[in-house]
C-alpha cells in the first residue's frame, strides 16, 4: 500500500451521510415544494385539462366559444384595458411616492410606510364598500362639489368608468410603490452628483442616470399591478356588477350561475396565458437591463 492511500478503517461513518442524504437545501425547500404543488400546480392542471374534455373527449370548442364570439373579446380586450390603465396611473403615481418614501427620514417614513402598509391589512370589500359610500349622491364627493358651487346636483360618480378606474388604482397603488421603493433604495447617489457636478441638468440627471437605475423597479411593479388587475373580481363586481363585464366575472357566472366548466375553465386559462406571458416579458426586460449593466 502506497503513502498517498489510506485504508478503509480510517474512514469515519458519519462522514458517509452527506452522500447518502439528500442535499440539505432540497430538503428543506421540499415541505415548501409540496405544499405549493398541492395547492397550487395540481388545481391549475385540472383546470387546464378541463377546458379541452367537452362529454368525456378531447375538444377545442370551449376556446372556439371564446376567441370567437364578438362578445367575449370585447370582455378579454377591456379588461386589458382596465389593467393598463390601471397600471400606467399607478406608476404615475406610485413613482414619485416611492421616491418620497425613500428620501423621507425619522418619524415622516414611518407615517408614509403606515399609510401604505395599512391599506393591505384592510380587506378589498371594505375598501370597496368605503369608496361607493364616498362616491355615492349622498358621499362626500358629491357634498363637496355642492359646498364649492362647482355643481348644482350630485353629480352621478358610482356606476362610471371613472370610480372603477380610482378604485382599482387606490387598491393596487401599495403594489406598485414597494417594488420601487427598493429600486430607489438601492440607488447610488454619488453618480447623480457626479452628473450634476459636469454641469447636468436636472432633467438629464433623471433621464439618464436616476431613471434608468430605477427600471427594475418599474418592470417589477408593472408586471405585478397589471397581472393582479387582469385577474381583479371584487371592485368590478362591486362597483359596476354587469355594466363592465370583465374575465374574472365571465368565469365567475360560468362556474356559479350556468354551469358551463369548459367555459370558464377555457377563460381561465387565456387569462393565466395573459398573466404567465406578463411576466416572461417583466423576466426577459429585466434580464436585459442586467447584461445592458454588465
Amino acid at each position: 500500500m502506497s503513502k498517498t492511500d489510506k485504508p478503509i478503517t480510517e474512514a469515519h461513518p458519519a462522514g458517509l451521510w452527506p452522500t447518502l442524504l439528500p442535499d440539505r437545501k432540497a430538503f428543506m425547500a421540499g415541505p415548501g415544494l409540496l405544499f405549493m404543488l398541492v395547492v397550487f400546480a395540481l388545481p391549475i392542471a385540472l383546470l387546464i385539462g378541463s377546458s379541452f374534455v367537452v362529454a368525456d373527449h378531447l375538444s377545442l370548442e370551449a376556446y372556439k366559444k371564446v376567441l370567437y364570439d364578438d362578445y367575449y373579446i370585447g370582455i378579454i380586450l377591456k379588461t386589458l384595458k382596465l389593467a393598463f390603465i390601471t397600471t400606467s396611473v399607478c406608476l404615475i403615481i406610485g413613482y414619485p411616492a416611492a421616491f418620497a418614501l425613500a428620501l423621507a427620514k425619522g418619524r415622516l417614513q414611518i407615517i408614509l410606510f403606515s399609510l401604505i402598509f395599512l391599506p393591505l391589512t384592510v380587506s378589498i370589500i371594505v375598501k370597496t364598500f368605503g369608496l361607493s359610500i364616498m362616491m355615492s349622491r349622498n358621499g362626500i364627493i358629491n357634498w363637496t362639489l355642492i359646498a364649492l358651487g362647482i355643481v348644482d346636483r350630485p353629480a352621478r360618480i358610482m356606476f362610471t368608468d371613472f370610480s372603477l378606474y380610482v378604485s382599482m388604482v387606490n387598491v393596487f397603488i401599495p403594489f406598485m410603490i414597494l417594488p420601487l421603493y427598493s429600486s430607489i433604495r438601492m440607488l447610488d447617489w454619488r453618480l447623480a452628483e457626479a452628473a450634476t457636478s459636469l454641469g447636468s441638468t436636472p432633467f438629464y440627471v433623471f433621464r439618464r442616470v436616476i431613471l434608468p437605475l430605477t427600471v427594475p423597479g418599474i418592470i417589477a411593479g408593472t408586471s405585478l399591478v397589471f397581472s393582479i388587475s387582469v385577474a381583479a373580481y371584487v371592485t368590478p363586481s362591486l362597483l359596476m356588477g354587469d355594466r363592465f363585464m370583465t374575465m374574472s366575472q365571465v368565469m365567475a357566472k360560468a362556474f356559479l350561475f350556468l354551469r358551463d366548466f369548459n367555459l370558464g375553465s377555457a377563460m381561465a386559462v387565456i387569462m393565466l396565458c395573459i398573466s404567465v406571458s406578463i411576466i416572461l416579458i417583466a423576466s426577459y426586460m429585466a434580464q436585459a437591463q442586467r447584461r445592458a449593466k454588465s
